[in-house]
């Protein structure tokens, strides 16, 4: 039952979220409109760095050279992408491992077509004396329950030996409410997504320490199965990633900062010294790191016990 409200909810928010694009996104590259002799994609993405060489493949004109028409669906909630997923209005979406299992487990046929590089930082409150993971017990730690940022929690935790139950969880679902209390001191830490992580940097606080640093990946490409199989395009796809991935690491960081603040909504002064991912070329999430996030996903009771993550391997 609580799988088909869950789907009924989701078609209803889908069939309002088409009605309302391309409002809440960008067109294909160039802003043009979509040819029938070309491939068609769209991703769903919210504002990060994961998806960066997309966009910069994008801004370059190098999907447009491919014959791929890729249009970046921008939206402000998780709920609105992956009702837009869900509801067919979108070919896949820019995700963490915990949602596209939630989401596959509640039957939604989804595939992890690739990691992404992005990473999360643990960030110290003001005026916290923290200077390791092992301060971290007993202390308030801020983070939204049943979520990837409290997946990264419990897997930082257990590194220093910590068990969740020795921290105390403060419940605090909005991000840039999360970054402000650990401003004002009234959290001692927090797990942050960029660009909130780079903004807390820039006000005066401190990073712990980052997954990047763990060689921990969390998030990652969701395809539809459908789309999935639609093999020129998806192939047109990675190779456009992969050709991002390399202007970027063959041109200064001036010559493409400007997608970095139209993406992030950032000024040009962070853009150009946050610290970003090393960008790999395509690859697939790991079968073993895909079964530590089902274990602890079974743990939290969000997934029946014979669930399991081999139906999001491509």
């Amino acid at each position: 039952m609580k799988r088909l409200k869950l789907s009924s909810c989701c078609a209803t928010l889908a069939l309002l979220i088409l009605s309302l694009l391309p409002g809440c996104g960008k067109k294909t590259s160039k802003e043009k409109d979509e040819n029938p002799d070309r491939q068609q994609f769209s991703l769903g993405v919210m504002a990060s760095v994961d998806y960066l060489p997309f966009a910069v493949a994008l801004d370059k004109g190098i999907y447009d050279s491919l014959g791929l028409d890729l249009r970046l669906e921008h939206f402000f909630s998780p709920v609105e992408r992956d009702a837009a997923l869900q509801g067919g209005v979108l070919d896949g979406a820019v995700t963490d491992y915990t949602s596209a299992a939630l989401l596959n487990a509640a039957q939604l046929p989804i595939v992890l077509d690739m990691k992404c590089d992005g990473a999360f930082r643990l960030i110290v409150g003001q005026g916290k004396s923290i200077s390791s993971l092992q301060d971290l017990k007993g202390k308030k730690l801020a983070l939204s329950s049943n979520t990837v940022i409290e997946y990264t929690t419990d897997k930082l935790l257990d590194q220093a030996g910590i068990a969740p139950e020795e921290v105390e969880k403060v419940e605090i679902v909005k991000i840039p409410l999360r970054l402000e209390m650990l401003r004002n001191g009234e959290v001692d830490a927090a797990v942050l997504p960029e660009p909130f992580a780079t903004m807390a940097l820039e006000s005066g606080l401190t990073s712990l320490i980052s997954t990047k640093e763990l060689g921990i990946n969390l998030t990652g490409i969701a395809l539809t199965r459908e789309a999935s199989e639609r093999k020129e395009a998806v192939n047109l796809l990675h190779q456009g990633y992969n050709l991002g991935v390399q202007y970027m690491q063959q041109h200064p960081r001036e010559e493409w900062v400007k997608v970095l603040i139209s993406e992030l909504g950032i000024s040009e002064t962070a853009a150009l010294v946050m610290e970003l991912p090393d960008f790999t070329p395509v690859a697939t999430p790991t079968p073993q790191e895909l079964e530590e996030m089902n274990r602890w996903l079974k743990s939290k009771k969000l997934v029946d016990e014979g669930y399991s993550t081999q139906q999001l391997l491509p």
